[in-house]
């Protein structure tokens, strides 16, 4: 895999850093949107794998994240981030017109990919959604009732069983590692209500990855909403015991041969019924 090399998009709210990784010979391009505080260099390791397989990554900083310009973990809106992942797809698409695109999303990266594809209607050949916040949290819903705000930052404890993701989350000074703020959190509960009205994801490839222990994301309310928006082409895998980050859990290699192994599927398919 080439090393990372970065693109910058100007948004709505400042310049956005856009990393890139490719294949020497590219077969498809992949999306990856990342979570709430955190930056797109986390995922490094899943961008190798899909290098490996062929892919050419692109991976934004959502403005307010890591090199990107912005207030610190802040939006008004879920279509705010929206609105920039179509901005790097677009990016990517005149880059590569000839290659099928597809979709990572974790977490907040999971409901912001999840309402790119409901509003936008993007041409993808597949969707991953990690852990993705669809359902919202309603342990977290509850501190917008007190005033003011509890300061309460996400514990790195609870990202993963490994503890070496924890302590290289806690020493990275590209995360925020604030509270979360009144406003943002408003939109992700905002947001979360929003895709769950629909519309569903008809008949694209969908996987759904979560973890049975995930508190950031919990299992019931998670599923109760991807049942709600669920398509006809959906496949799901949910890792007993694992917590958030599920791609980042100690049993890593296996979610990855699933996201590996999925894709290939969905990207043959693709190929099959677009051969006359």
């Amino acid at each position: 895999m080439s090393s990372a090399k970065s693109i910058e998009l100007r948004g709505r709210r400042g310049r956005i850093v856009v990393h890139r990784w490719s294949a020497n010979e590219p077969k498809f391009v992949t999306l990856i949107a990342h979570g709430i505080g955190e930056h797109a260099g986390r995922y490094a390791h899943v961008a190798a794998r899909l290098v490996a397989e062929g892919a050419t990554v692109y991976a934004p900083d959502f403005q307010g994240h890591g090199l990107s310009e912005g207030e610190r973990a802040r939006f008004e809106t879920i279509d705010d981030l929206v609105d920039e992942l179509a901005s790097v797809y677009e990016a990517a698409r005149k880059a590569h017109p000839e290659l099928p695109v597809v979709l990572v999303g974790h977490s907040l990266g999971g409901l912001t990919s999840t309402r790119f594809v409901q509003r936008d209607q993007p041409e993808l050949a597949a969707l991953v959604l990690s852990g993705p916040v669809v359902g919202g949290n309603p342990q977290f819903e509850a501190l917008l009732t007190m005033d003011p705000l509890p300061d309460v930052p996400i514990d790195p404890r609870i990202l993963s069983r490994d503890p070496a993701v924890g302590e290289a989350y806690a020493a990275d000074a590209l995360i925020y590692h604030g509270p979360l703020h009144r406003g943002t959190l408003e939109a992700i509960f905002a947001g979360a209500r929003k895709v769950q009205e629909g519309p569903n994801f008809g008949d694209l490839p969908t996987l759904w990855i979560h973890g049975e222990g995930d508190v950031l994301a919990p299992l019931d309310v998670s599923t109760t909403a991807m049942n709600r928006i669920r398509g006809t082409r959906i496949e799901e895998h949910v890792y007993p015991g694992a917590q958030h980050e599920v791609l980042n859990e100690i049993n890593k290699d296996e979610v990855l041969n699933d996201v590996v192994g999925f894709l290939r599927g969905a990207l043959r398919a693709q190929r099959q019924a677009s051969t006359p």
